[in-house]
């Protein structure tokens, strides 16, 4: 269905062909790159259909108006989320709670606090509790009598807990609920799941549709879906790295880093399939991406091919001879 949610970094890929193309300055391997990634996937085909709806809908604020709202991509984001949803409620007419099951990430427009693509917000709790959002992530906070509640709606956050507070606290995602044992942790939204990362005393888990918890301890991590809890395996290498700034890896494919890269930058940030499986261990910056790409050139037989700002692909490296 062509209203159907987007994710944020197709959405902005889309928004920055449009930019692209719209200047009037798109050569021939640019617009053919274009058609490309049109056809690479439905998801792209469907965010470019709603920006086009989107455009039809502002055509009247031609010239200036009409500009203004091009080159600020946040506002256009916005927009295109907000016209999803005006159209799922003309044809969701069965009924609200199908339309809210299809819209998650309308939760991240009308949460509490949330961050953009590439930033990070520590905010300290009334009871004490510090809490990080990592790179578009969103959470409501919730406290009341009974106890200390975080919905965590997209993205990524970490928990060190206020001490000095009796009531029960709580993190819970549409997969399950995480209860703190007077601990620091992460919590992570995946594709597969919510990844519970204990990295100071304990937490236990209960999924959604699941009545039995789990204690996870320190140096554990878990993921858990709506129905069960995996397997308790070791913290991966850094994985609160990204409060600091960075992002460490050990011995992972350079697919898998460039995808991690992806989540702190606009736009389309790809690899090549030649070099996707070259391992890589080292420490990048996640406030310079693209300085994080070029420390690959050093210790990987590969080069950054950039069409656009927003188009960047790590590719194997020609032979200059």
């Amino acid at each position: 269905m062509n209203n159907k949610p987007v994710s944020a970094r197709v959405l902005d890929a889309a928004i920055a062909w449009q930019l692209c193309l719209d200047s009037g300055s798109g050569s021939t391997d640019e617009r053919a790159e274009f058609a490309r990634w049109h056809a690479a996937n439905e998801e792209h085909a469907r965010a470019w259909m709603q920006l086009g709806m989107l455009d039809q809908r502002f055509s009247a604020a031609a010239g200036p108006a009409r500009q203004a709202l091009l080159q600020s991509r946040a506002g256009l984001r916005q927009r295109v989320r907000k016209l999803g949803s005006g159209l799922a409620s003309l044809v969701l007419v069965v009924g609200l709670l199908s339309w809210v099951s299809a819209h998650q990430t309308l939760g991240y427009w009308l949460a509490d606090q949330r961050t953009g693509t590439g930033e990070q917000r520590t905010l300290r709790l009334t009871d004490g509790t510090l809490i990080s959002l990592n790179t578009h992530s969103a959470v409501d906070i919730r406290f009341d009598e009974q106890e200390r509640l975080i919905v965590l709606h997209e993205g990524e956050i970490s928990i060190e807990t206020g001490h000095k507070d009796d009531r029960p606290f709580v993190v819970t995602t549409e997969d399950g609920r995480m209860r703190a044992l007077g601990t620091r942790f992460l919590v992570r939204l995946e594709d597969q799941g919510t990844r519970l990362s204990v990295l100071q005393s304990a937490v236990a888990a209960r999924p959604q549709n699941s009545g039995d918890e789990q204690i996870f301890k320190e140096g554990q991590q878990v993921l858990m879906s709506h129905d069960r809890l995996g397997r308790a395996d070791g913290l991966a290498a850094g994985a609160d790295a990204w409060t600091r700034g960075m992002l460490v890896v050990d011995n992972v494919r350079l697919a898998d880093l460039v995808d991690e890269l992806g989540r702190y930058r606009s736009g389309h940030l790809g690899v090549a399939a030649d070099v996707a499986d070259l391992r890589i261990t080292g420490s990048f910056p996640l406030n310079d991406t693209d300085l994080a790409l070029t420390s690959l050139l050093p210790t990987l037989p590969v080069q950054i091919e950039q069409r656009t700002p927003w188009w960047v692909t790590v590719v194997a490296k020609r032979d200059t001879h």
